[in-house]
């Protein structure tokens, strides 16, 4: 039998879930393992989101739209979510998910499948999500901790439209089991044990897609955004390569697939922040006026400090600090991208 040998995902047998975190992507992955037959508790910090619930249904702030039955409990007391779960899916921005499964980890059972589902680098340290994690947690749970990503807007996936996601984790039975937890008819779940890689492609890709957002701004066509997904997948890839990541990793859907939805969606918030960038908004603005994480704005310096760290040279990453600090205009960092020296296309 192969590592990536076929799992049965019929009959599944129903398990305690928490879904830490509340936002459009925790709400999307408490319906589909509610739907999954599974027994699903929501844990926020808001309590407007307890009483949207509560009351209408729905996480109007988060997943308008979107019904939430009511075998979905929602609480805000994170005891009363984690302390008898099977599974616990940490689904916070990334940089408040080591404060929050803090706190969670006093509470949680030490046989609890971890599944992290968070896309981001923590910017004081440089930790991947599953880093955050293995420091929190007991060592034989920490060795079992999971990574969920791949090309994922939580709206179509509440919406039951098909997708593909990957799973991955250094233990075998671990990343088969949260495949079969997650895997509906809907939502297809494929495994890789390359934790690193999958984890920094769902990071470095939101970077990207702020790229693709100015370009759009600009009005810019498909010739600009073919180009900067290409030259994103490259960094990306280096970047990961130098970090110890599998290069093939990036060929798949933690890497090229979901670089190619987040520059392209237009459900995609980091393509929609650099979009209003170079149409003249401010960051400030523009952050100030959604309650949803644009995850790379914070990730992108995380990155360009990994880079230097390890010598690889990422051009556009560079270019989107710049522009997120206000150091150099949209129009004027992409003429910086085309003016560079010649390279052949692929260089370390």
């Amino acid at each position: 039998m192969t590592d990536e040998a076929p799992v049965d995902t019929q009959g599944k047998e129903a398990i305690r879930a928490a879904v830490v975190g509340a936002g459009s992507w925790g709400t999307a992955l408490a319906l589909l393992l509610h739907e999954n037959g599974h027994r699903v508790r929501l844990w926020t910090h808001d309590e407007t989101v307890v009483d949207e619930v509560a009351r209408l249904g729905e996480n109007r702030t988060y997943l308008p739209g979107v019904s939430v039955p009511d075998e979905i409990q929602v609480f805000s007391r994170i005891d009363q979510v984690v302390s008898q779960a099977d599974l616990v899916v940490s689904v916070s921005p990334s940089q408040f998910v080591g404060p929050v499964m803090e706190t969670v980890v006093p509470h949680i059972r030490s046989d609890a499948l971890v599944v992290s589902a968070s896309k981001g680098i923590e910017t004081e340290n440089l930790q991947t999500m599953h880093r955050v994690l293995s420091l929190l947690l007991p060592e034989g749970m920490a060795k079992r901790i999971c990574v969920l990503s791949g090309p994922s807007f939580a709206a179509e996936v509440a919406r039951k439209e098909p997708t593909a996601v990957v799973v991955a984790s250094a233990s075998r039975d671990a990343r088969r089991q949260a495949q079969q937890l997650f895997t509906s008819d809907t939502f297809r779940v494929y495994t890789n044990p390359d934790v690193l890689g999958v984890e920094l492609g769902g990071a470095v890709k939101n970077v990207i897609a702020l790229a693709a957002g100015v370009a759009a701004g600009l009005e810019f066509g498909h010739n600009t955004r073919a180009a900067l997904m290409t030259r994103g997948l490259a960094e990306m890839t280096r970047l990961g390569v130098a970090m110890g990541a599998s290069q093939a990793t990036f060929s798949g859907l933690a890497g090229m697939g979901d670089l190619v939805l987040t520059c392209t969606g237009e459900l995609s918030r980091n393509r929609t922040v650099g979009t209003r960038l170079a149409r003249g908004e401010s960051l400030e603005e523009i952050l100030s006026a959604t309650k949803s994480v644009a995850e790379g704005v914070r990730t992108a310096t995380a990155v360009r400090r990994l880079a230097r760290e390890h010598n690889v040279e990422m051009p556009i990453t560079q270019q989107v600090c710049r522009m997120l600090q206000g150091e150099v205009r949209p129009r004027d960092a992409v003429h910086e991208l085309m003016t560079r020296d010649p390279k052949p296309e692929r260089w370390s």
